[in-house]
């Protein structure tokens, strides 16, 4: 961006926020702009037209960066308006979000570094990374929030339970950094820390993964409670920062392990981050993706996959009702799915149309394997399934009853094997990690 003057009337800058596994890119401003030198901030510049096509164009330049490529808007936000005295100028900074696939940028003569850095770092006066003015509440225009979560309809349950712990993170960065104003108050600060946590778990109550993630990070604070570490607001801020780094892993090796075991003609359905990387990584001679309405998502794993530079096979999509009819008569070897939660018995709640996939491929003698952390066991017997808008059915005068159940639950035994971040399970041994789950959940009694 090139710096201008208009003390007349309030200048408009956009600020995005790139954020990839939790955390986002944040610039330190070099001496080739005039305003805010050495300080540390989102990509940005000046909005003299549209903001919308302003930030793309700004992220391209300072980055490198193409949006609808590596670079996916979440949202936007409400200007943050604030006054500069020294500079007397009046700014309306733009915020945006946007999911970032790639962590290798190019680095424009505007900044001289970047890092990749959890957004909390802009709060603590120890990070020595000292932000452009009114940084922080940006981020909190764009940031994950009880609503957004409750409300997210194209994102799978991992991918959400990490937005739930950035949720908790925040929070807890905040009361962390009020402690200096304020002084500490542990007990305050558990109580509201908690009640955020149970808004949390009740966003998404079919989620198992997301309760289990945000449990296990109260958990560990409780546990922190009782050592030497620091009570309150400071114990969640370290369990959510180690939380996203240890679900972020799970995930990975889940896929990995996954991956050993792809090889010749797989199937599957829906779109998990976890079961896509495992195809990208493994060796399919040819991959099958039902479309997964009414989102179809199946379409867009098969185009990621299409575009995988290391990943060379043929690409099929079918429909999702022709799912028994191509594997009778395909040569497919094995179907590889992901799951939304694994019940105690062995059951999978997975997008609608696991069931029927499954079910087809039993028939059919072949292997079912179903990629996931060990986190998406789930404590209850019960399952809640959600179901989707009526209109995606029918829209229609006619008086009728509409259907439109988003999940859908897999027997156990048509499940052939659960690939974790521990190895491959046996049916028999999700019982145990169900009671391991258990006792995350011993933070509401206190």
């Amino acid at each position: 961006m090139t710096d201008s003057t208009d003390d007349a009337a309030v200048t408009h800058v956009v600020t995005a926020f790139l954020r990839n596994r939790g955390e986002v890119l944040l610039l330190r401003r070099s001496d080739a702009v005039g305003t805010y030198t050495g300080q540390w901030g989102g990509v940005s510049g000046f909005a003299e037209g549209d903001p919308d096509t302003q930030v793309r164009v700004e992220i391209r330049e300072e980055t490198g960066l193409e949006v609808g490529e590596d670079v996916s808007l979440i949202r936007s936000g409400q200007p943050v308006r604030f006054e500069d005295a020294d500079l007397e100028r009046e700014w309306a900074v733009h915020p945006y979000l946007f999911d970032c696939e790639t962590r290798d940028i190019e680095l424009s003569e505007e900044h001289d570094a970047f890092e990749w850095l959890s957004p909390t770092v802009v709060l603590d006066p120890d990070a020595d990374r000292e932000p452009v003015p009114e940084l922080w509440t940006a981020y909190e225009r764009v940031a994950p929030s009880v609503r957004s979560i409750a409300a997210d309809s194209e994102h799978g349950a991992a991918s959400l339970s990490i937005r739930a712990l950035e949720v908790l993170r925040d929070r807890a960065a905040i009361a962390t950094a009020e402690r200096a104003e304020f002084g500490a108050d542990p007990d305050g600060e558990w109580d509201e820390l908690a009640e955020l946590a149970r808004q949390l778990l009740e966003a998404r109550p079919s989620m198992a993964v997301l309760r289990n993630r945000v449990n296990r990070a109260m958990a560990d604070a409780t546990a922190a409670a009782d050592s030497e570490s620091p009570d309150g607001a400071p114990a969640v801020l370290e369990t959510t920062l180690a939380g996203i780094d240890r679900a972020l892993a799970a995930d990975d090796d889940a896929a990995a392990n996954a991956s050993d075991r792809i090889n010749g003609a797989v199937g599957t359905l829906s779109r998990s981050a976890t079961v896509l990387e495992a195809l990208r990584s493994g060796d399919p001679s040819r991959v099958f993706v039902a479309e997964s309405r009414p989102a179809r998502e199946g379409i867009a794993v098969a185009e990621d996959l299409a575009a995988a530079d290391d990943l060379d096979c043929p690409m099929t999509v079918h429909t999702d009702a022709a799912a028994a009819h191509v594997l009778s008569s395909e040569a497919i070897d094995r179907i590889v799915v992901g799951a939304d939660t694994i019940c105690p018995d062995g059951s999978v709640v997975n997008k609608t149309g696991t069931r029927v996939l499954a079910l087809a491929a039993a028939r059919e003698g072949i292997p079912v394997s179903v990629v996931a952390a060990t986190d998406k066991v789930s404590t209850r017997e019960d399952v809640n399934l959600e179901s989707g808008d009526r209109s995606a059915v029918y829209d229609g005068d006619a008086s009728l009853d509409i259907l439109n159940p988003t999940f859908d639950i897999t027997p156990a035994d048509c499940v052939d094997e659960y690939v974790t971040e521990r190895g491959v399970l046996e049916p028999d041994a999700i019982g145990d990690v169900a009671a391991e789950l258990r006792e995350l959940e011993v933070w509401h009694d206190r």
